[in-house]
């Protein structure tokens, strides 16, 4: 188990990622002082993980690589990996809201979690994996990735409800541990509400997500009333962060419901698609944020993919100052775990 404090995991790698850029850059820039200055860009793969359903809305599994096509930034691509419901590996991890407001519906929002583990683990691949978060007023790790649903099962039966729902921390920081695993990555969230407590905000925990090519599913056990116009709170920013990634949002009561929406996920991930492209002839822009499109032929068909990802822009002139180099790195990376909330007088003197 572990409680994360000042320095989440991940956080460190992206340091060390952006400190091993900027001396290869300056490196470059001495190498070259006699010449014009070039700029290498290395291409990377962008990898969408798309499903695809009538217009009855029932899942259509049996799509070509010629039937669809995919536009960065309105561009065209070619496009270079497919699978036709892959079976490449599954990392899901599970992030469950304890909140104070959660207590009450623990124990059946776990009984549903342990048994979409056990179908997970039974009809797919050998190298399926789980991990369980928990998250209140702080983000606790409980389980690292494993096969074992007995593992998983003990500490959710030991969860118990407090103040607080640091939501966009816990995406943030299970997007930065699940970055580097092979294959699919998911996360299944489970929830009554909106974030109260969170020291990162809604774009620092999608950005997290479209970087680890994250897809996200959240369960959203009681649906909130969103102010009017907000896309950043309860149900509306829960819809959002689905649509950015790929994933859909549910909104079940306990018990059969909540099953049948763990049901769906493994539907949705078993007849998922694979699809892959190396950016090509995309105009730069000061945005590292290209909008993607994914469509079929059929135009009673709907895909359902993630609408963007985080790719290369125009290096915009930094200046130099002192020294020279590059700037602060430490901007974005701030503390993850905030002091304990006062429980509001509502709550005291109630068990959790």
């Amino acid at each position: 188990m572990v409680r994360f404090g000042w320095m989440a995991n991940g956080t460190m790698r992206h340091l060390a990622c952006l400190l091993v850029s900027a001396v290869g850059t300056l490196l470059a820039q001495d190498a070259g002082s006699d010449s014009d200055p070039t700029i290498r860009v290395d291409v990377k793969l962008v990898r969408i993980l798309a499903t695809v359903k009538d217009s009855t809305g029932a899942l259509v599994g049996s799509m070509q690589r010629d039937d669809f096509e995919v536009r960065d930034n309105g561009v065209r691509q070619n496009i270079s990996v497919f699978e036709r419901q892959t079976e490449q590996p599954l990392s899901v991890a599970v992030l469950i809201d304890n909140s104070g407001s959660t207590a009450k519906d623990l124990k059946y929002e776990t009984e549903s979690v342990i048994r979409f583990l056990k179908a997970l683990f039974h009809e797919g691949n050998p190298g399926d994996a789980a991990a369980l978060y928990s998250f209140n007023w702080q983000v606790v790790r409980q389980n690292n990735f494993t096969r074992s649903v007995a593992a998983v099962e003990r500490n959710l039966r030991f969860l118990r409800g407090d103040a607080g729902t640091s939501l966009y921390d816990a995406i943030l920081l299970a997007s930065r541990d699940i970055e580097d695993r092979r294959g699919r990555k998911v996360l299944v969230l489970v929830t009554d509400g909106g974030d109260t407590t969170s020291r990162s905000d809604f774009q620092r925990a999608v950005e997290a997500a479209q970087l680890a090519d994250v897809v996200i599913y959240p369960i959203l056990v009681v649906p909130v009333n969103a102010d009017a116009g907000r896309n950043t709170g309860g149900e509306n920013a829960l819809t959002m962060i689905s649509r950015r990634t790929g994933g859909r949002v549910f909104q079940p009561t306990l018990g059969s419901q909540m099953d049948a929406a763990f049901d769906q996920i493994l539907r949705d991930l078993r007849t998922q698609y694979l699809i892959g492209f190396y950016p090509k002839d995309v105009p730069p822009t000061k945005d590292r944020y290209h909008s993607l499109r994914v469509g079929v032929q059929d135009p009673t068909a709907r895909v359902v993919a993630r609408d963007g990802y985080y790719g290369e822009a125009v290096p915009e002139t930094m200046p130099v100052s002192g020294g020279g180099g590059p700037g602060p790195l430490m901007g974005e990376d701030q503390t993850l775990r905030p002091r304990k909330p006062a429980v509001p007088k509502a709550l005291k003197g109630k068990g959790p």
